[in-house]
């Protein structure tokens, strides 16, 4: 095995689909070479039907509403990125030079991007279960804490909480970009307390979006 099959847990047929599935865009426009945006799009599918198959089939008295909620909590940008650690993907992705100069290998953003993105070139490589066999125990200390109810916060109901408790009443949210490619779309989402700013974020969605805009102003409430 490779240094990086032996940090990922993995022995791919198919060495080839591990280089692309580590390639970010960055990288592939200075070199000439694929990017693993396309195995991404892939990856964040396989993703959700394996958690969604594993929370429906653990939590068989929860609703449907709350288990998209789990779902999203566990497959979202921050999750992932977390994950990642545990195999030490930030150290294994090809990165532009300017794209490593200003951070990029601690950017939540691509290192979850590159954890789909491997997690779709094992199942390319050899198939659904053994995609599954790989992810769920890398996953499954964060599985633990959502069953345990430790996990999931919404933030923006926390958010709604405190301004109200301080006196305030409407908290609103507004989209002030979108960008990217139709299967990947960024957005970046701006808070507002009564009407006037008070954070910004990005996300894959704009639920993913909202949530981190209300994560920043809670932190930015509590430091104040």
């Amino acid at each position: 095995m490779t240094e990086a099959e032996k940090k990922i847990g993995y022995k791919f047929n198919n060495s080839a689909l591990l280089r692309r599935a580590l390639t970010h865009s960055s990288y592939a426009n200075e070199n000439h070479t694929r990017d693993n945006e396309r195995l991404e799009f892939l990856g964040d599918s396989v993703l959700g039907i394996i958690i969604s198959e594993n929370l429906f089939n653990r939590m068989k008295d929860i609703r449907e509403g709350d288990l998209s909620k789990y779902r999203a909590t566990l497959v979202c940008e921050e999750s992932l990125a977390e994950v990642a650690k545990k195999i030490h993907l930030s150290e294994l992705v090809f990165l532009g030079r300017g794209e490593e100069m200003t951070g990029g290998r601690k950017r939540p953003s691509i290192i979850s991007d590159a954890f789909e993105a491997v997690l779709a070139a094992i199942y390319l490589d050899s198939g659904f279960e053994t995609a599954k066999q790989w992810l769920l125990p890398l996953m499954e200390e964060r599985i633990g804490l959502v069953l345990d109810g430790k996990l999931y916060r919404d933030y923006k109901t926390t958010l709604q909480e405190i301004v109200q408790r301080d006196g305030h009443s409407a908290v609103t949210y507004r989209t002030v970009k979108e960008e990217g490619k139709e299967h990947n779309r960024l957005f970046t989402v701006e808070v507002l307390i009564n009407g006037r700013p008070k954070k910004t974020a990005s996300g894959h969605s704009k639920k993913e979006a909202e949530q981190a805009a209300a994560r920043a102003a809670i932190m930015d409430i509590q430091n104040a």
